[in-house]
């Protein structure tokens, strides 16, 4: 696929463009979305509107080296190249999907937080994500019990579409820690999703979860 190919598909859930890097900490943020999620491609020297002003030397590529070696945690492997047009230059970045999720990028104010990519945006990872990726990779696995707590979220959420971390807690009448523990137990047992967006993080049933095997699991005991 040409340069130009791409820059027609414009931003998206595995694409962002970049006009310059003046802060590797803000690229940070770009890597460590892509690789919590789906893995991306950075074209750098490249506007939000697709024209093409190129990059001015080889500082960008050592930028987007700070960013993937020092600002971000775990380190971030990347792979480069450049596109030559019409005297201008536009360094490709591209991020593989990550199997040491989470990854986390450094702040300006040095503070270490998760991000992931959707649609063509960045956006903080929710602390039930984070801990879905630490138990993931767990070789421990999870202990789970199927008591009245988690009970009730599968009632909650047989019969309204979405429900909330901090509804879940009010509703329940349980600690934030409990809360925790059940949901990033129910999305790593692929029972429940979790959807985050501009405007915050919700949970829903999985819709892959067949309805008689929900109807086994809110009636037996794990």
């Amino acid at each position: 696929m040409s340069l130009f190919q791409l820059i027609n598909k414009g931003e998206h859930q595995q694409q962002d463009f970049k006009y310059c890097i003046n802060d590797s900490k803000k690229i940070a943020k770009s890597l460590v979305a892509f690789a919590n999620t789906n893995g991306g491609r950075l074209l750098i020297g490249v506007k939000d509107n697709g024209k093409i002003v190129g990059i001015k030397s080889d500082e960008e590529f050592y930028m987007v080296e700070a960013a993937a070696k020092i600002y971000s945690k775990p380190t971030i492997s990347f792979l480069t190249k450049q596109w030559h047009v019409n005297g201008k230059t536009v360094l490709d970045i591209w991020i593989d999907p990550s199997n040491e999720k989470p990854h986390f990028a450094k702040d300006e104010n040095g503070k270490w937080l998760a991000y992931i990519r959707k649609d063509d945006e960045n956006l903080l990872a929710h602390k039930i994500q984070i801990e879905v990726w630490k138990k993931q990779k767990s070789k421990q696995g999870i202990y789970f019990t199927y008591s009245d707590n988690e009970k009730y979220l599968i009632r909650f959420l047989q019969e309204n579409r979405f429900i909330s971390f901090s509804k879940f807690i009010r509703q329940a009448h349980i600690s934030r820690k409990k809360a925790e523990d059940i949901l990033s137990n129910f999305v790593v047992m692929g029972v429940i999703d979790i959807h985050t967006e501009n405007n915050g993080t919700r949970f829903c049933l999985n819709k892959n979860f067949l309805d008689t095997e929900l109807n086994l699991f809110t009636i037996n005991e794990i």
